[in-house]
């Protein structure tokens, strides 16, 4: 049976909301810090998750790669946009980001965003 990638998302979001009431400490700083480096500035909040899915794809993270889609598309991205960056992925990591686009990929079907 294939992977679900909505399933995945869920999984990690839920084991990270464990982690983050067991560490508050670490959470409130690592909340604090990512809500500085993601909001709008001379580059845009939706920029930013782009730039970081290609992070996440080239160093083979699943869990930033499912959660930086999912907030690249709750900032407006299209599907176009993430292929695009999916391929400057690629174009850094080879063949391995390429595999590693296969969960983007699935994610999106599953979303319903493509076919």
């Amino acid at each position: 049976m294939a992977e679900k990638q909505i399933e995945i998302h869920k999984q990690i979001g839920e084991n990270w909301g464990t982690y983050m009431k067991l560490m508050p400490e670490v959470g409130d700083l690592y909340d604090q810090f990512h809500g500085e480096v993601y909001k709008d500035g001379t580059v845009k909040a939706k920029e930013k998750r782009l730039m970081a899915i290609v992070g996440a794809l080239v160093s083979g993270c699943r869990a930033c790669m499912l959660y930086q889609t999912k907030e690249a598309l709750n900032l407006g991205a299209t599907v176009d946009e993430i292929l695009e960056t999916c391929a400057v992925a690629i174009s850094l990591g080879g063949t391995m980001a390429a595999g590693e686009a296969t969960h983007i990929m699935g994610f999106l079907k599953e979303l319903g965003k493509i076919d």
